[in-house]
Protein backbone atom coordinates (compact mmCIF):
# COMPACT_ATOMS: atom_id res chain seq x y z
CA UNK A 1 0.00 0.00 0.00
CA UNK A 2 1.05 3.86 -0.62
CA UNK A 3 0.07 6.73 0.25
CA UNK A 4 1.15 10.08 -1.93
CA UNK A 5 0.62 13.78 -2.43
CA UNK A 6 1.97 15.94 -5.52
CA UNK A 7 4.78 13.32 -6.21
CA UNK A 8 3.84 11.33 -9.63
CA UNK A 9 8.04 11.46 -10.70
CA UNK A 10 8.60 9.46 -7.37
CA UNK A 11 5.94 7.29 -7.35
CA UNK A 12 5.99 6.35 -10.93
CA UNK A 13 9.67 5.03 -9.94
CA UNK A 14 8.37 3.04 -7.31
CA UNK A 15 5.82 1.44 -9.52
CA UNK A 16 8.37 0.36 -12.19
CA UNK A 17 10.20 -1.42 -9.26
CA UNK A 18 6.57 -2.68 -7.90
CA UNK A 19 6.21 -4.44 -11.91
CA UNK A 20 9.36 -6.32 -11.45
CA UNK A 21 8.86 -7.89 -8.42
CA UNK A 22 8.81 -12.24 -8.68
CA UNK A 23 6.81 -13.35 -6.87
CA UNK A 24 4.11 -10.08 -7.94
CA UNK A 25 2.07 -9.05 -4.72
CA UNK A 26 -1.53 -10.18 -4.79
CA UNK A 27 -2.49 -6.20 -5.41
CA UNK A 28 -1.40 -3.24 -5.27
CA UNK A 29 -3.21 -0.50 -3.02
CA UNK A 30 -2.91 3.39 -3.92
CA UNK A 31 -4.21 6.32 -1.95
CA UNK A 32 -3.90 9.43 -3.88
CA UNK A 33 -4.32 12.09 -0.69
CA UNK A 34 -5.93 15.60 -2.29
CA UNK A 35 -3.39 15.61 -5.55
CA UNK A 36 -3.18 18.34 -7.68
CA UNK A 37 -0.21 17.22 -9.96
CA UNK A 38 -1.03 14.31 -12.24
CA UNK A 39 -0.43 11.81 -9.64
CA UNK A 40 -3.81 10.04 -10.51
CA UNK A 41 -3.64 9.69 -14.64
CA UNK A 42 0.15 8.75 -13.93
CA UNK A 43 -1.60 5.95 -11.93
CA UNK A 44 -4.36 5.08 -13.98
CA UNK A 45 -1.24 4.75 -17.11
CA UNK A 46 0.94 2.83 -15.35
CA UNK A 47 -0.54 0.58 -13.13
CA UNK A 48 -4.28 0.20 -14.43
CA UNK A 49 -4.63 -3.16 -12.37
CA UNK A 50 -4.07 -0.94 -8.83
CA UNK A 51 -6.74 -0.54 -7.02
CA UNK A 52 -6.79 3.69 -6.54
CA UNK A 53 -8.45 5.50 -4.03
CA UNK A 54 -8.85 9.03 -4.58
CA UNK A 55 -9.03 11.65 -1.78
CA UNK A 56 -10.42 15.29 -3.99
CA UNK A 57 -9.61 16.90 -0.36
CA UNK A 58 -6.13 15.56 1.62
CA UNK A 59 -7.45 13.34 4.78
CA UNK A 60 -3.27 12.98 5.78
CA UNK A 61 -1.51 9.72 5.56
CA UNK A 62 -2.27 8.23 8.25
CA UNK A 63 -6.36 7.90 7.48
CA UNK A 64 -5.39 6.68 4.14
CA UNK A 65 -3.53 3.99 5.12
CA UNK A 66 -6.23 3.01 7.86
CA UNK A 67 -8.16 2.60 5.17
CA UNK A 68 -6.35 1.11 2.78
CA UNK A 69 -5.36 -1.75 5.71
CA UNK A 70 -8.90 -2.47 6.42
CA UNK A 71 -10.21 -2.92 2.24
CA UNK A 72 -6.63 -5.07 1.82
CA UNK A 73 -7.29 -8.97 0.63
CA UNK A 74 -3.98 -10.60 2.09
CA UNK A 75 -3.38 -10.62 5.56
CA UNK A 76 0.20 -9.15 4.57
CA UNK A 77 0.22 -6.21 3.63
CA UNK A 78 3.67 -4.62 2.59
CA UNK A 79 3.51 -0.69 3.33
CA UNK A 80 5.55 1.69 1.29
CA UNK A 81 5.68 5.64 0.56
CA UNK A 82 5.76 6.91 -3.02
CA UNK A 83 9.50 7.52 -2.82
CA UNK A 84 10.61 4.27 -1.02
CA UNK A 85 10.27 -0.18 -2.47
CA UNK A 86 12.03 -2.95 -1.81
CA UNK A 87 15.73 -3.55 -3.16
CA UNK A 88 15.35 -7.04 -3.38
CA UNK A 89 12.82 -8.42 -6.67
CA UNK A 90 11.79 -11.63 -4.46
CA UNK A 91 11.19 -10.02 -1.10
CA UNK A 92 7.71 -11.38 -0.80
CA UNK A 93 9.21 -14.38 -1.05
CA UNK A 94 11.27 -13.43 1.63
CA UNK A 95 9.14 -12.23 4.07
CA UNK A 96 6.22 -14.43 4.08
CA UNK A 97 8.10 -17.48 5.68
CA UNK A 98 9.35 -15.01 8.57
CA UNK A 99 5.08 -14.28 8.93
CA UNK A 100 5.06 -17.93 9.02
CA UNK A 101 7.46 -19.03 11.10
CA UNK A 102 6.33 -16.87 14.21
CA UNK A 103 2.25 -16.32 14.64
CA UNK A 104 3.06 -13.70 17.20
CA UNK A 105 4.90 -11.38 14.58
CA UNK A 106 2.20 -8.42 13.59
CA UNK A 107 4.92 -6.55 12.25
CA UNK A 108 8.09 -6.50 10.17
CA UNK A 109 10.51 -3.67 9.57
CA UNK A 110 13.67 -3.20 7.18
CA UNK A 111 16.46 -1.23 7.40
CA UNK A 112 16.36 1.25 4.59
CA UNK A 113 19.14 2.91 2.22
CA UNK A 114 18.02 6.60 2.11
CA UNK A 115 19.20 9.94 1.09
CA UNK A 116 18.32 11.24 4.07
CA UNK A 117 21.45 9.83 5.74
CA UNK A 118 24.09 9.52 3.04
CA UNK A 119 26.19 6.88 5.15
CA UNK A 120 23.36 3.79 4.82
CA UNK A 121 23.66 4.84 0.99
CA UNK A 122 27.00 2.02 0.75
CA UNK A 123 25.88 0.60 4.11
CA UNK A 124 26.33 -3.25 4.00
CA UNK A 125 25.98 -4.45 7.85
CA UNK A 126 22.47 -3.38 9.11
CA UNK A 127 23.24 -4.96 12.58
CA UNK A 128 20.81 -8.17 13.85
CA UNK A 129 17.22 -8.66 13.88
CA UNK A 130 15.54 -7.55 17.43
CA UNK A 131 11.96 -6.60 18.87
CA UNK A 132 12.00 -2.62 18.36
CA UNK A 133 9.37 0.00 19.71
CA UNK A 134 8.65 1.75 16.28
CA UNK A 135 8.47 1.19 12.77
CA UNK A 136 8.19 3.19 9.48
CA UNK A 137 5.43 3.05 7.30
CA UNK A 138 8.11 3.64 4.44
CA UNK A 139 9.35 0.00 4.69
CA UNK A 140 7.48 -2.36 6.48
CA UNK A 141 5.02 -5.27 6.55
CA UNK A 142 1.58 -4.98 8.57
CA UNK A 143 -0.19 -8.70 9.46
CA UNK A 144 -3.52 -7.49 8.52
CA UNK A 145 -5.93 -9.67 11.11
CA UNK A 146 -3.83 -8.52 13.78
CA UNK A 147 -4.74 -4.76 12.88
CA UNK A 148 -8.06 -5.62 12.60
CA UNK A 149 -8.49 -6.62 16.09
CA UNK A 150 -6.98 -3.33 17.62
CA UNK A 151 -7.91 0.40 17.20
CA UNK A 152 -5.02 0.67 14.23
CA UNK A 153 -3.72 4.15 13.14
CA UNK A 154 -5.47 7.26 14.57
CA UNK A 155 -6.82 8.75 11.49
CA UNK A 156 -6.87 12.23 13.57
CA UNK A 157 -3.14 12.31 13.70
CA UNK A 158 -3.30 13.16 9.88
CA UNK A 159 0.30 12.72 9.34
CA UNK A 160 3.40 11.55 11.49
CA UNK A 161 3.34 9.15 14.65
CA UNK A 162 0.78 6.79 14.05
CA UNK A 163 3.69 4.07 13.98
CA UNK A 164 4.80 3.94 17.50
CA UNK A 165 1.14 4.45 18.83
CA UNK A 166 0.35 0.93 16.31
CA UNK A 167 3.73 -0.62 17.33
CA UNK A 168 2.19 0.46 21.21
CA UNK A 169 -0.98 -1.36 20.62
CA UNK A 170 0.41 -4.68 19.11
CA UNK A 171 2.54 -4.44 22.34
CA UNK A 172 0.21 -4.50 24.36
CA UNK A 173 -1.55 -7.47 22.95
CA UNK A 174 0.76 -9.58 23.01
CA UNK A 175 2.36 -9.37 19.58
CA UNK A 176 5.75 -8.98 18.20
CA UNK A 177 7.33 -5.97 16.20
CA UNK A 178 10.70 -7.00 14.85
CA UNK A 179 13.39 -5.27 12.79
CA UNK A 180 15.21 -7.44 10.51
CA UNK A 181 17.20 -7.26 8.05
CA UNK A 182 16.20 -9.94 5.69
CA UNK A 183 15.73 -7.24 2.68
CA UNK A 184 16.40 -3.41 2.43
CA UNK A 185 14.54 -0.53 1.09
CA UNK A 186 15.69 2.05 -1.04
CA UNK A 187 14.12 5.51 0.28
CA UNK A 188 14.98 8.73 -1.57
CA UNK A 189 13.38 10.61 0.93
CA UNK A 190 11.65 13.37 -1.47
CA UNK A 191 12.03 17.10 0.24
CA UNK A 192 9.30 18.02 -2.17
CA UNK A 193 5.85 18.87 0.05
CA UNK A 194 8.15 17.97 3.47
CA UNK A 195 8.52 20.64 6.44
CA UNK A 196 10.72 19.68 8.91
CA UNK A 197 9.13 22.50 11.29
CA UNK A 198 5.63 21.05 10.71
CA UNK A 199 5.96 18.12 10.72
CA UNK A 200 7.83 18.73 14.39
CA UNK A 201 4.42 20.22 15.42
CA UNK A 202 2.84 17.15 13.99
CA UNK A 203 4.84 14.48 15.77
CA UNK A 204 4.87 16.65 19.18
CA UNK A 205 0.83 16.71 19.12
CA UNK A 206 0.55 13.29 18.58
CA UNK A 207 2.95 11.67 20.46
CA UNK A 208 1.00 14.12 23.43
CA UNK A 209 -2.34 13.06 22.11
CA UNK A 210 -0.78 8.97 22.19
CA UNK A 211 0.11 9.08 25.68
CA UNK A 212 -3.64 10.11 26.57
CA UNK A 213 -5.34 7.26 24.13
CA UNK A 214 -2.70 4.62 26.05
CA UNK A 215 -1.34 5.51 29.11
CA UNK A 216 -2.73 4.29 32.45
CA UNK A 217 -3.34 7.34 34.84
CA UNK A 218 -1.40 8.11 37.10
CA UNK A 219 1.67 7.28 35.04
CA UNK A 220 0.05 9.25 32.14
CA UNK A 221 -0.04 12.71 33.82
CA UNK A 222 4.03 12.57 34.09
CA UNK A 223 4.57 11.21 30.63
CA UNK A 224 2.58 13.73 29.04
CA UNK A 225 4.20 16.59 30.88
CA UNK A 226 7.69 14.97 29.73
CA UNK A 227 6.70 15.01 26.05
CA UNK A 228 5.92 18.72 26.37
CA UNK A 229 9.16 19.28 27.84
CA UNK A 230 11.28 17.09 25.72
CA UNK A 231 9.72 18.49 22.26
CA UNK A 232 10.47 22.01 23.68
CA UNK A 233 13.64 21.03 24.61
CA UNK A 234 14.27 20.16 20.72
CA UNK A 235 12.95 23.16 19.74
CA UNK A 236 15.72 24.92 21.50
CA UNK A 237 18.59 23.19 19.80
CA UNK A 238 16.88 24.65 16.21
CA UNK A 239 17.18 28.09 17.29
CA UNK A 240 14.42 30.79 18.69
CA UNK A 241 12.50 31.12 15.58
CA UNK A 242 11.76 27.19 16.48
CA UNK A 243 11.29 28.26 19.95
CA UNK A 244 8.70 31.20 19.04
CA UNK A 245 6.45 28.74 17.15
CA UNK A 246 6.39 25.89 19.93
CA UNK A 247 3.16 27.09 21.17
CA UNK A 248 1.56 26.35 17.85
CA UNK A 249 0.79 22.13 18.36
CA UNK A 250 -0.01 23.07 22.26
CA UNK A 251 -2.78 24.83 21.01
CA UNK A 252 -3.14 22.16 18.63
CA UNK A 253 -2.76 19.29 20.94
CA UNK A 254 -5.18 21.48 23.47
CA UNK A 255 -7.73 21.38 20.92
CA UNK A 256 -7.64 17.57 20.92
CA UNK A 257 -7.55 16.39 24.36
CA UNK A 258 -11.15 16.11 24.37
CA UNK A 259 -11.59 13.57 21.80
CA UNK A 260 -8.51 11.24 22.79
CA UNK A 261 -9.62 11.02 26.30
CA UNK A 262 -13.12 10.12 24.84
CA UNK A 263 -11.29 7.11 22.69
CA UNK A 264 -8.86 6.02 25.57
CA UNK A 265 -8.07 2.30 25.22
CA UNK A 266 -5.57 1.95 28.12
CA UNK A 267 -2.13 -0.41 27.46
CA UNK A 268 -1.41 -2.41 30.90
CA UNK A 269 1.28 -0.64 32.80
CA UNK A 270 3.63 -3.17 32.61
CA UNK A 271 3.31 -3.68 28.88
CA UNK A 272 3.64 0.19 28.44
CA UNK A 273 6.56 0.50 30.25
CA UNK A 274 8.69 -2.44 28.39
CA UNK A 275 7.29 -0.72 25.41
CA UNK A 276 9.16 2.32 26.43
CA UNK A 277 12.20 0.62 27.44
CA UNK A 278 12.36 -1.17 23.82
CA UNK A 279 14.98 0.38 21.31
Amino acid sequence: MITTKNRAADLRRTLAVLRALNPASLEILITADGCTDDTVETVRRERPDARLIVNETGRGSVASRDRMMREAHGDLVLALDDDSYPEQVDCLARIAPLFEQNPKLAIAHFPQRTDEYPATLTQTDFGPAQPTRSFANSGAVLRRTVYLALPGFEPKFFHMYEEPDYALQCVGAGHEVLYSPLITIRHHYSGQTRSELRNHHRHARNEFWGVLLRCPWPQGIGLAGYRIFSQFRFACTRGLGWVVREPVWWWQAARGIGYCLGRRQVIPWSRYRAWLRRP
